[in-house]
């Protein structure tokens, strides 16, 4: 690795440790002609997944993209941004996990779907209003029905 400070490559590793979400490795390092440190870090190289739309068409798949449609459901609740973050970080793993290329965007909007249903009801439901296309209040009415229904079922 070379020095940033004088250019050398005569570095060498003082500590490495995980990053908080352990997606990347974090590295001090100390050059030995310079005797400066500096960090440097490690991640996996992401392959671009596609997000196979419901019209057929193809974009590569956008983690802001998926944050933002989650920040919109939970606007005014309870919910942390820290939340937010892990929802789509929970996602993502899961969207990782699959090892296809192409994933559908159906797939995605179900994820998300059964981590806010955790996390927020009213988040839940306002995610699947958008996603699910409600028609009108009776679509609604279902919804929030089969959400209470298992929620007595579990109590």
């Amino acid at each position: 690795m070379r020095c940033p400070y004088c250019d050398s490559t005569n570095t060498r590793v003082l500590d490495s440790r995980s990053t908080e979400d352990d997606r990347a490795i974090r590295r001090r390092r100390l050059c030995e002609d310079c005797d400066r440190r500096f960090s440097t870090y490690e991640r996996y190289e992401d392959s671009t997944i596609m997000v196979v739309k419901k019209d057929d068409t193809r974009e590569a798949y956008d983690p802001t993209k998926l944050i933002a449609g989650i920040v919109k459901s939970c606007q005014k609740r309870p919910v942390t941004m820290a939340d937010i973050e892990k929802v789509a970080r929970n996602v993502e793993t899961r969207i990782n996990h699959t090892g296809n290329k192409e994933i559908s965007s159906t797939y995605i909007g179900e994820l998300v779907m059964a981590e806010l249903k955790e996390l927020d009801p009213v988040a839940y439901v306002r995610f699947a209003s958008v996603y699910r296309e409600f028609k009108d209040v009776d679509s609604f009415y279902e919804e929030i029905k089969s959400l209470k229904d298992k929620k007595d079922a579990s109590s």
